[in-house]
């Protein structure tokens, strides 16, 4: 959760042959970071929970990703557990001013058949729906969050309850990612992986072994129909 703008992206679109001559079966996406950018209302709210909790706020660096529930187990005694994660999804779901949809997320899930789109998202369900709902994003009936598994990111358990709700099988699906612990999510779930670089650099991407790298969605076109789903370079 840096509070640093990143410098701008070079040499993109990166890998993006590997993906072009496939067909997917559907493509899975992340929400935050990669679909909206919800990046100062997150900074925001998760400074202001250190504060009231009195935990150092250097130590949420590096936590874009993951479930605020694995995140607060990290940074608070056990006993204050339950009541820590949920004064932090109160505070998120009160504040959604500022979170825009990024380049190129509407059309890509407009361009999908139902049966061919999901989001797999670390927020919990509550907070998907009040983000959604703020951006008037044109959401898929499989949505899952970290209200519907065990173990978010970087597990697979998303993407693989994804995959199972749309019927699919996951390895013959695409993730759609903007961070490492996603990525390491979507590729042990068998999943191929797409980076857009909008919150890590892409050395970060590069290194989490993202099979493509580009700079936001407007940088690729998606097609679905009844043999599924192609991606191609704008």
């Amino acid at each position: 959760m840096d509070t640093q703008p990143l410098p701008a992206p070079e040499g993109l679109p990166l890998g993006l042959d590997s993906l072009t001559g496939r067909t997917f079966d559907a493509v899975l996406f992340d929400m935050d970071g990669t679909l909206i950018d919800s990046g100062p209302v997150v900074v925001r709210s998760w400074f202001r929970w250190a504060e009231e909790e009195g935990v150092d706020p250097a130590l949420l660096a590096g936590k874009h990703g993951i479930p605020s529930a694995q995140i607060v187990a990290e940074l608070v005694p056990p006993e204050r557990w339950a009541s820590a994660t949920q004064r932090i999804d109160d505070i998120e779901v009160a504040d959604t001013d500022g979170i825009v949809v990024l380049p190129g997320a509407r059309e890509a899930l407009s361009a999908l058949p139902a049966g061919r789109v999901a989001i797999a998202t670390s927020c919990t369900r509550p907070l998907a729906v009040a983000r959604i709902g703020a951006t008037g994003l044109p959401a898929p009936a499989v949505v899952v969050t970290a209200s519907d598994v065990e173990r978010g990111k970087p597990d697979p358990a998303p993407y693989l309850l994804a995959a199972q709700r749309l019927g699919v099988d996951p390895a013959r699906c695409l993730v759609v990612e903007d961070a490492p612990a996603g990525i390491a999510a979507g590729r042990a779930a068998g999943c191929a992986t797409l980076a857009v670089a909008s919150t890590h650099r892409v050395e970060e991407l590069v290194a989490a072994r993202a099979d493509a790298v580009v700079v936001d969605l407007s940088g690729v076109l998606l097609e679905g129909d009844d043999d599924g789903v192609r991606l191609l370079p704008a």
